[in-house]
């Protein structure tokens, strides 16, 4: 009924929906504060000394297209869009699990020590078991999201049975998880034979995840191991009972205890999904990324990763689509740093960008305050020019209502006249 009444709205209604939702949609405060990033790193640039022109050129070559690589070859041109892919895939998985927890209302923190859990999984599968082809990938990779899910299921379980600060808790674990991490590098049983530094064995072949384009491209099967973490995200939280439940509780918990809900089952699972998603962003690391260095897991396995999706799932406003483009924004940044770097621009500049854009994206109403935005009323795209189609419909019948009214009224009158000329 609804698809009907909308897919017969006029133009016009459309146009008015979307001149009403642009202002107030969230996507325009992230465009702007991305904007805003972009012309507060420019006086920055400029305060260096160096050229803005030439630095964002710069980006842009290392992060999008290098014209002048043409004369190698178109394949070396577009090397750099598919190194932002490459870096943009593992922050793209992590930014699913950290927004999967916002979502339901938890900060979950332990992106780190989540990834950690997951990568050890996965290559201590790889190393210690002769499995066929393809089999032995999935096994792994299986590990890796069960390690995930169990690590952060215990911040989970705590905040659902005790009612534990999940930030708090995850931060712990992130400690705990490092520790962990050196603690199994010191053994000879997970050293790398050879090796002076603490380091796992390398992924076996059978157990990698492949690359997806011949050298000097670094992309791999990672990339389409995230594309179906993003469609499996948009699945469960819109097309499945438990991630009703999520939003639910998300959105107001008192509710959904009043409606009948496990506020304790869904705060548990939901954490444990979301250490799902960061176990494969950790084994995304161990059976991709360092595998095609031809290198084990190290100390440095998670990187910055597990705090930079903070950011990710922010711009993204945790939602499937939105998480995956801001996941290659700052696939871009991070490509396109080094080649701004020598251009006399310093490398912490990309750091500067992503943090003035999570300074905007944290504080909307500033955003709205300084570009006169109005505030959102919840009405979405459709929601909007249903009503506008509804009300023009209960305009039409009431006019239709009043001239059947009045005509009854005039026959009426006539059929009165008629009898007073008789008489």
């Amino acid at each position: 009924m609804q698809t009907n009444k909308t897919s017969s709205l006029s133009a016009g209604a459309w146009a008015k929906a979307i001149g009403h939702a642009i202002p107030r949609s969230g996507w325009l405060v992230g465009i702007i504060a991305i904007v805003l990033a972009f012309l507060i790193g420019a006086l920055l640039i400029m305060v260096t000394g160096a050229s803005v022109f030439d630095a964002y050129g710069a980006m842009f070559k290392g992060s999008i297209f290098n014209a002048s690589a043409l004369n190698r070859g178109f394949t070396y041109a577009i090397r750099p869009f598919m190194d932002s892919l490459f870096y943009a895939t593992p922050l793209i998985l992590a930014g699913l699990g950290l927004g999967f927890g916002f979502r339901a209302g938890l900060f979950n923190i332990g992106g780190a020590g989540q990834m950690i859990f997951g990568s050890l999984a996965a290559i201590w599968v790889s190393f210690s078991y002769d499995l066929p082809y393809g089999i032995h990938l999935l096994v792994a990779l299986l590990a890796a999201a069960l390690a995930g899910g169990l690590y952060a299921g215990i911040a989970g379980y705590l905040k659902a049975k005790t009612g534990a600060n999940e930030v708090i808790v995850t931060i712990m674990l992130n400690s705990i998880a490092a520790l962990l991490l050196s603690y199994l590098l010191s053994l000879d049983s997970w050293h790398s034979p050879g090796q002076n530094n603490p380091i796992t064995p390398v992924a076996q072949d059978t157990a990698a995840l492949p690359a997806l384009l011949p050298p000097p491209f670094k992309i791999h099967l990672g990339f389409i191991l995230a594309l179906i973490a993003v469609f499996a995200f948009w699945w469960i939280l819109e097309r499945s009972t438990f991630g009703f439940e999520v939003r639910a509780v998300g959105a107001n918990p008192h509710a959904g205890r009043t409606a009948g809900m496990s506020i304790a089952k869904v705060t548990t699972l939901t954490m444990v999904v979301s250490g799902v998603f960061l176990g494969l962003a950790g084994a995304n690391e161990a059976l991709g990324t360092m595998y095609q260095g031809q290198q084990g897991v190290t100390a440095g396995v998670a990187g910055t990763i597990g705090f930079d999706a903070i950011t990710v799932a922010l711009l993204g406003r945790n939602r499937p689509l939105g998480v995956f483009f801001s996941g290659l924004l700052f696939g871009a940044f991070k490509a396109g740093g080094y080649a701004m770097q020598a251009q006399g621009v310093p490398v912490d500049m990309v750091l500067i960008l992503e943090s003035v854009i999570v300074l905007f994206i944290a504080a909307p109403a500033l955003i709205r305050w300084m570009f006169h935005l109005p505030k959102p009323d919840g009405k979405g795209l459709r929601e909007y020019a249903a009503s506008i189609g509804a009300t023009k419909t209960d305009r039409t019948d009431s006019d239709s209502h009043s001239e059947e009214k009045t005509e009854v009224t005039a026959v009426d009158a006539q059929a009165s006249t008629g009898k007073g000329e008789s008489a």
